[in-house]
């Protein structure tokens, strides 16, 4: 071999090493490039600043007039990214001119859920007691129109769109409502009433407006508003915007009492422990028509919710029913079956399955006491 030759081998030799040396490092070389960029893109992605979601509430060519969550709205440009735009579409929009970048799938519509709860419920007319007469005006004027509407028409009346239970707390004003929901196999939404006020303008009455659009979809369906006071109490006409807010809200729910037909299947059960302060524009004929009151139960009342609420208890045979009753004086019925509760915790905690005379007087006694201190609590605040 000659020395040429020899050379060239030892470059060749050379070169190859070199090859196989560079290789792994020009790979991980490439590996840490390619990190960096991204770590970069990720930076430059969190350094753009936040987009606001606006509702559509007008389109005008490639301009539309759009609402920001503040309530204020403002005639901006459309970016063709967003494509078909009509009223009540949600945009993402620049913060700095709010201009419409983006289309969401979302609606506008509230999710209700979050207000409401809407059940189907179990409770029969059996599971009241002392609540003949009122139980049976409801079945009259909620139960027959849901049943039986075209009895109405023969006759050609229209029944109410809707009553209002007054009366005592713990009286059974919400069973009542879930008890006719139940007879007529209707959709339960309940509504506490404080619910419906929300902090920006407008949003209160939205969510009115959806509640009702709810309930026509899922009817026959009963929307029950607990303590309507915090919403219909009467108007001022000098207040807060807080005050003028709570108006609103109650406007558009005397709007939607108005606008819906008697005949449909979607009634409006109100309840209150204050009818003193309603707002006479909630209780005229048309609205909620009929009042009913729900007392405090009388001894025969009282008879019977007691067996309501001891019917699965197991009673010694030295309990005399008549006795507890005289004691539950004034009693409501969520007292009645508290302290049914509060006996049967006597017999708990000495491991006993079986109530006896000293554990129901315990607990008539823990219920008077309660009541007592909550009675003190509230004249030291209003006293």
């Amino acid at each position: 071999m000659n020395t040429k030759e020899k050379e060239k081998n030892v470059i060749e030799s050379v070169m190859y090493s070199y090859s196989t040396t560079a290789s792994p490092l020009e790979e991980e070389n490439r590996i840490l490039k390619e990190t960096v960029s991204k770590l970069k893109e990720e930076v430059e992605r969190f350094k753009t600043p936040p987009l606001m979601i606006c509702e559509i509430r007008n389109v005008e060519g490639n301009h539309a007039i759009i609402r920001i969550p503040n309530g204020n709205q403002f005639y901006v440009g459309i970016s063709a990214d967003c494509g078909q735009l009509k009223p009540g579409d949600m945009v993402l929009a620049d913060q700095k001119n709010l201009n419409a970048i983006r289309k969401l799938s979302i609606t506008r519509k509230f999710n209700i859920q979050k207000f409401v709860i809407v059940e189907k419920p179990d409770t029969s007319w059996a599971d009241i007691g002392g609540l003949d007469a009122q139980a049976r005006e409801i079945q009259e004027v909620v139960e027959l129109p849901l049943k039986k509407p075209e009895l109405f028409k023969k006759v050609g009346i229209t029944p109410p769109k809707g009553i209002l239970l007054y009366g005592e707390p713990g009286t059974g004003k919400t069973l009542l409502a879930k008890a006719v929901a139940a007879s007529t196999n209707s959709t339960f939404i309940e509504v506490v009433g404080s619910e419906l006020v929300q902090k920006f303008i407008g949003e209160g009455a939205k969510i009115v407006k959806e509640i009702f659009e709810f309930a026509r979809k899922k009817a026959p369906a009963i929307i029950f508003i607990d303590e309507l006071d915090s919403l219909a109490a009467k108007r001022v006409e000098v207040g807060t915007s807080g005050e003028r807010e709570v108006n609103r809200t109650f406007m558009q729910l005397l709007a939607e009492l108005d606008g819906f037909e008697p005949l449909d299947k979607v009634k409006v059960i109100g309840a209150t422990n204050r009818k003193d302060i309603l707002d006479p524009a909630i209780v005229r004929p048309g609205r909620l028509d009929r009042l009913i009151h729900i007392p405090i139960p009388n001894n025969e009342g009282r008879k019977e919710i007691l067996k309501i609420h001891t019917k699965n208890m197991s009673l010694d045979k030295d309990i005399n029913l008549k006795d507890m009753i005289e004691r539950m004086e004034n009693f409501s019925g969520a007292e009645i079956k508290a302290a049914c509760t509060e006996a049967g915790y006597f017999a708990i905690r000495d491991n006993r399955t079986n109530i006896t005379k000293s554990d129901f007087l315990g607990g008539i006694e823990k219920v008077k006491k309660e009541e007592l201190l909550e009675g003190n609590d509230y004249m030291k605040m209003f006293g």
